[in-house]
C-alpha cells in the first residue's frame, strides 16, 4: 500500500490496512505463472479482485474504462515493468515471460521480458 498508494488501483476505492474490502492481487496471475512476488502484486478492493478473476490487466483495464471507472492505469502498466525488471534480474519465470510481454506490447510498453528459449 505504501508503494501503491491507498486505494484499488482498478476502481480507486479508498483502502486502509487490516480493511475486510483491501486485498493483494497477482497482476500476472499465478495461473498464467505470475510469481509470489511483491513486484506482482498490487492493491485491489476485493470486488475487483474477485472480478478480474483471470483476466489480464490489459483487458481488466479496458474492462474498468467501459465501465466509467478511472483505474490508475500507471500503477499497473509501472507494476508490469517493475515484474519485467525483477525477472530480468532474478531468472526463471518461464511460463510468465511470453505472458508478461504480450502485456507490454499491448501496453505500448518495452520491457525486457521475451519468451524463454526453447530447449535444444
Amino acid at each position: 500500500m505504501e508503494r501503491d498508494g491507498h486505494e484499488c488501483v482498478w476502481c480507486r476505492r479508498s483502502l486502509a490496512s487490516g480493511d475486510r474490502l483491501t486485498s493483494t492481487e497477482h497482476l500476472v496471475p499465478r495461473l498464467k505463472g505470475g510469481p509470489a512476488w511483491p513486484e506482482n502484486e498490487l492493491c485491489a478492493c476485493r470486488g475487483c479482485n474477485r472480478r478480474r478473476g483471470h483476466a489480464s490487466p490489459e483487458r481488466f483495464l479496458a474492462d474498468c474504462e467501459a465501465r466509467g471507472l478511472e483505474p490508475n492505469r500507471a500503477a499497473v502498466e509501472a507494476a508490469l515493468l517493475r515484474l519485467d525488471e525483477a525477472i530480468a534480474r532474478r531468472g526463471g519465470q518461464r511460463k510468465a515471460r511470453p505472458y508478461l510481454a504480450a502485456q507490454l506490447r499491448r501496453l505500448g510498453l518495452t520491457g525486457r521480458a521475451a519468451p524463454a528459449p526453447a530447449a535444444a
